[in-house]
């Protein structure tokens, strides 16, 4: 009775875009400052059935929730749209470091979040936590490029529909270093 709700694959899809999705609708139908509040209210809302469906709050969500509403605030309160653009720098800047950090004293971080889906090898766990801290660091960059060249429309389609299939590429190109480094699973050599 004391386990976690494991929740359907959709449910995590739902509570992870839902915000996403809130947030580019709002800017397309109104502007960015209707955007931004949405968006907070649409994070609350995923956190808050999320937990109460699972019981469980991943630490990542959280994160993103506190960075979000930290700098959606600034965003309302000053009325500059700056601090929702860093939003995204800053959550990859940190998860990156946090990945990096973690490496440089001899943690794999990545395998705390992925142990009970993927059984890799400790190189494997590395190399994987490698990647994803470049990756992290690579997306903070290019969202500052984007945010600071182009039209808030623009950095808006390009945080919907170019920083998640980016992401998902990525995370699809790593298959070949899962499966290179998979423990077997009977323990065996």
């Amino acid at each position: 009775m004391g386990e976690k709700a494991a929740p359907h694959p959709l449910f995590r899809l739902a509570t992870e875009l839902g915000p996403l999705v809130v947030f580019f609708a709002a800017n397309a139908k109104f502007n960015i400052f209707v955007a931004t509040g949405a968006f907070m209210v649409a994070i609350v809302v995923a956190l808050a059935v999320s937990y109460a469906l699972t019981r469980h709050l991943p630490v990542m969500a959280i994160v993103s929730a506190v960075v979000v509403l930290v700098f959606g605030t600034l965003t309302l309160a000053l009325h500059d749209d700056t601090f929702i653009k860093m939003k995204p720098t800053i959550i990859y800047t940190l998860f990156g470091a946090v990945l990096a950090g973690g490496l440089l004293f001899g943690r794999s971080l990545i395998a705390h979040v992925f142990d009970q889906v993927f059984s890799l090898t400790a190189a494997g766990w590395r190399q994987l936590t490698l990647r994803w801290a470049l990756f992290f660091f690579a997306m903070a960059v290019l969202n500052e490029i984007v945010w600071r060249t182009q039209t808030t429309d623009v950095w808006v389609a390009f945080k919907a529909f170019g920083a998640l299939p980016l992401t998902m590429l990525f995370g699809a190109a790593q298959y070949p270093l899962l499966r290179r480094h998979e423990k077997p699973a009977d323990g065996g050599a």
